[in-house]
């Protein structure tokens, strides 16, 4: 009853607020209105919902990256009196606003340049978008670095990770060992998963996520991606990473330490557990999310994963060893993949075929800017586009 007593309420900017990670993060909001009051919103397209949000949380500031729908935002939101704009540098432009905290939540390398921009003002960070740290990692942790920022992990398996971190003691640690679910075709063949739908891989037996992340999950992609950010969150090398399957997704992660002990997070599949912990760190957050009752489920499993019928978790590591701007051509490759299957333009299993050609005929190397970063997503599309069309 004392936890709310006397806080300062901060201001918040959602990048991506219209998806599923933006709306838990606006419920948390909504459940702590003494401790939060939202700044700026953004989203891609999504015009109608994205003046509702705005409205309901009075924001300051609204962007669409995409112009075409800004005619209905503008409508909407005539006479409120909020700021709106659209196009991908508004959206930059949101994230520069002068908010305390910044939820990181836009699918894919479109969220780079907004999450720079945040840190560059040294803002907190609350990151959802895994595909920045893992094209821009080494530039990202330099950038926090110099501009005094936070950085603080919002997917589960790596907060789970950085709730039993003992970053003080980083010697006593031995490995890192992420959990996933497996998706909706663990324990498939190569050959079963020739003829999927796209109906089939959007059906996520644990987690409600957006297409693309979910289709990520489906390949194995997304532990992968998963792989590559913890590394560079934890500053842990590629084979003291390790990944277990396990489909109940109560285990969001663990630390091995030399000693023996293993310490993990547990919770229940709702991603306003994390959500709630990063906003309110170092405290904790009340949220709706029951804890889990071991007795209730019996029995937790773990298994290896398949890395042969998935190869993408193989292919993830070895852009990891790589090095360099691997991970660009990687993110790149599987982002064009995934949305050329999401449109039906080719198999499930095509997916990991096209990163792996990508990966083997584009050498990368260091990228020393953001702009070189985005040139290179820039090439990686255009060549994997052409691959598709072919």
């Amino acid at each position: 009853m004392m936890q709310n007593s006397g806080c300062v309420q901060r201001s918040i900017t959602v990048l991506g607020a219209t998806g599923s990670i933006g709306t838990s993060t606006l419920d948390i909001v909504a459940r702590h209105p003494e401790r939060f009051r939202v700044e700026a919103l953004t989203a891609n397209g999504n015009a109608r919902k994205l003046a509702e949000l705005a409205i309901r949380f009075n924001a300051s500031y609204v962007a669409l990256s995409d112009p075409a729908h800004f005619s209905i935002l503008q409508e909407a939101l005539n006479g409120t009196g909020i700021e709106c704009a659209a196009g991908v540098e508004a959206v930059t432009e949101a994230a520069r606003r002068n908010s305390d905290m910044v939820m990181s939540a836009i699918t894919g390398s479109a969220g780079l340049a907004p999450t720079m921009a945040a840190i560059e003002r040294g803002s907190k960070i609350l990151l959802a978008n895994k595909e920045a740290l893992v094209c821009a990692g080494e530039l990202m942790k330099k950038a926090v670095l110099e501009n005094r920022a936070v950085l603080l992990p919002v997917d589960s398996e790596h907060s789970a990770i950085f709730q039993v971190f003992d970053d003080k003691g980083r010697s006593g640690i031995h490995s890192l060992v992420l959990t996933a679910s497996g998706g909706p075709f663990r324990g498939w063949t190569a050959q079963q998963m020739k003829a999927v739908t796209l109906k089939e891989a959007l059906n996520h037996p644990r987690w409600s996520m957006g297409a693309k992340i979910t289709v990520d999950s489906a390949s194995m992609m997304n532990k992968g991606l998963e792989l590559i950010e913890a590394s560079y969150l934890f500053d842990m090398p590629e084979d003291r990473i390790d990944v277990v399957v396990h489909p109940q997704s109560i285990v969001h992660s663990m630390v091995n330490y030399i000693d023996g002990s293993v310490l993990a997070q547990l919770g229940e599949p709702d991603m306003r557990t994390p959500i709630a912990y990063a906003m309110g760190w170092p405290e904790r957050l009340r949220t709706p999310v029951e804890p889990v009752s071991l007795a209730r489920l019996g029995q937790l499993t773990f298994e290896e994963p398949d890395e042969k019928n998935f190869p993408c978790l193989a292919l993830a590591r070895q852009a990891l060893r790589a090095g360099g701007s691997a991970s660009v051509v990687l993110n790149a490759a599987n982002e064009v993949a995934v949305d050329a299957f999401l449109n039906e333009r080719i198999h499930f299993l095509d997916i990991a075929s096209f990163v792996e050609d990508a990966l083997a005929s584009i050498q990368p190397g260091a990228c020393s800017s953001i702009d070189e970063v985005i040139s290179l997503d820039r090439e990686v599309r255009n060549s994997v586009k052409a691959c598709i069309k072919a």
